[in-house]
């Protein structure tokens, strides 16, 4: 039986540099969506409906398509449901069918990695929020992923080590 470990939080929060650590580790990490959209699709961002189709469709062609007993996911449709919850916009029916499936299928595992800000943002050419915002993106984050029923484990602001390794114990079962 596959495990799917989603490794979540509000843009900035070290995520990424979380997942590489882990990749690094020999774990198999399955990159986040939306970056990758917005690199190759930089004109889908002001058709928030678009964008929200194009990384939904990326989400799942990558969940397909990954393979392994164990699979570390930077974000899940999920949190695509938040973004479409904090950028105002009603999920569109590819995503309501997106979110409807993993429900269904249980697709992911129930406990979530839910890595924490560490309290300032470093912009990137796809990372063009400030602190306040991301903050606000965080709480929404939170809250859409607790409605649905996930566990939330949090990954608090900590050194870069120490957050890798909670996150490891808690894949291997023992965090």
């Amino acid at each position: 039986m596959t495990r799917r470990y989603v490794l979540t939080g509000a843009p900035g929060a070290g995520k990424t540099t979380i997942a590489r650590a882990l990749r690094e580790r020999g774990y198999p990490v399955i990159d986040e969506a939306a970056t990758d959209v917005i690199g190759a699709t930089p004109e889908l961002e002001a058709d928030g409906p678009a964008f929200l189709d194009r990384i939904v469709a990326v989400q799942r062609a990558r969940q397909l398509a990954a393979r392994g007993p164990i699979q570390v996911f930077d974000r899940s449709p999920v949190c695509t449901l938040a973004l479409a919850a904090y950028s105002n916009l009603i999920p569109t029916a590819a995503l309501a069918a997106e979110a409807t499936r993993i429900e269904r299928d249980k697709t992911y595992e129930r406990r979530v990695l839910f890595v924490r800000l560490m309290g300032f943002i470093v912009p990137t050419a796809a990372r063009r929020i400030d602190l306040r915002e991301s903050q606000r993106f965080e709480r929404i984050h939170e809250e859409v992923y607790r409605g649905l029923g996930y566990e939330l484990v949090e990954v608090p602001p900590a050194p870069l080590p120490e957050r890798v390794e909670l996150v490891a114990r808690v894949i291997a079962g023992s965090g």
